[in-house]
């Protein structure tokens, strides 16, 4: 029979880009981040107990990794920006559209960075890993309307640190 913590264990593989991806939006810093999910997926796994079967584990893990940056926070630890890794994945057929779309990801990862911690985390959570807001929210310890009103500034915010190239409708990348 599998346990709780066979069931985490097999998951934590699955799960692993996007607890990295939520650790880079807190932390600012690809080297910061790892240590964040390592630290994360280290202490589901001491209190797998914890989890109840039939939640969303992704949440759960969420919620530990986001406890574990504030208690890193409280101690002062300082963090650096990195650059963005995960342009690789952005498939196109032409060398130059791949090239834009690479140069507007990066545009966008640089000023999600240059955000504030509140609203890189819920761009995040509600934008590019599509939990709700109320998830966001119970993830992040704020209200839903916290997490909206975050969302509607970060946007916006984004919005004016990016310069957008001439749209064409082949090489638009969707942002949200």
């Amino acid at each position: 029979m599998k346990t709780t913590e066979d069931h985490i264990r097999s998951n934590l593989v699955q799960l692993y880009p996007r607890l990295k991806r939520f650790a880079v939006s807190l932390t600012g810093s690809l080297d910061s981040a790892e240590d964040l999910v390592q630290h994360a997926c280290e202490r589901a796994l001491d209190r797998s107990e914890q989890w109840i079967s039939g939640t969303r584990l992704d949440s759960w893990l969420y919620c530990i990794m986001h406890r574990a940056w504030i208690d890193e926070q409280r101690s002062a630890f300082r963090r650096t920006r990195a650059p963005l890794d995960e342009a690789s994945d952005v498939e196109c057929e032409e060398g130059a559209v791949a090239a834009e779309n690479l140069l507007m990801l990066d545009a966008v990862y640089r000023a999600l960075l240059q955000l504030p911690e509140e609203q890189r985390s819920v761009l995040t959570l509600v934008c590019i890993d599509g939990l709700s807001y109320k998830e966001t929210a119970q993830i992040l310890g704020i209200c839903v309307g916290t997490v909206m009103s975050r969302v509607s500034r970060g946007r916006l915010a984004l919005a004016k640190r990016i310069e957008v190239p001439s749209p064409r409708s082949d090489n638009i990348v969707k942002l949200w």
